[in-house]
């Protein structure tokens, strides 16, 4: 089945909507749930790019509140970042978390992420 998956290339203007609203429907298509043939451990979602990511909207107090959280390596090395934060300095890296954390947590994840592109503004390189 794997050879004779067709993968489109689906485009997703991002600008005024809301960023989890967009990313189920990113982190479907990666799947391929909206295809009839699909297949939970095969690679059969589409190809995916994502332009205006910085002009996606949050509801709610999410910019202030939501954290996300690293750590270094070292002793003393957890950092944390807000949503605010995080949206004016990678908007995309935003999106990319949030469609990555709706993905399954398995060895397909890094594959289906493979297969997004992801764009701050409107122009894109092709």
């Amino acid at each position: 089945m794997p050879n004779i998956v067709e993968k489109k290339l689906i485009h997703i203007d991002a600008a005024g909507q809301v960023l989890g609203r967009v990313a189920t429907i990113v982190a479907k298509n990666l799947m391929g749930k909206h295809k009839a043939f699909y297949t939970p451990h095969l690679n059969v979602g589409d190809r995916v790019v994502i332009t205006n990511a910085a002009k996606v909207k949050v509801t709610g107090a999410k910019l202030k509140n939501k954290v996300y959280y690293r750590h270094t390596g070292y002793p003393h090395g957890l950092r944390s970042e807000t949503l605010g934060s995080l949206m004016i300095r990678r908007p995309d890296e935003a999106l990319r978390r949030a469609v990555e954390g709706m993905l399954p947590k398995n060895k397909l994840r890094s594959r289906r992420m493979a297969n997004l592109r992801i764009y701050a503004r409107e122009e894109r390189a092709e």
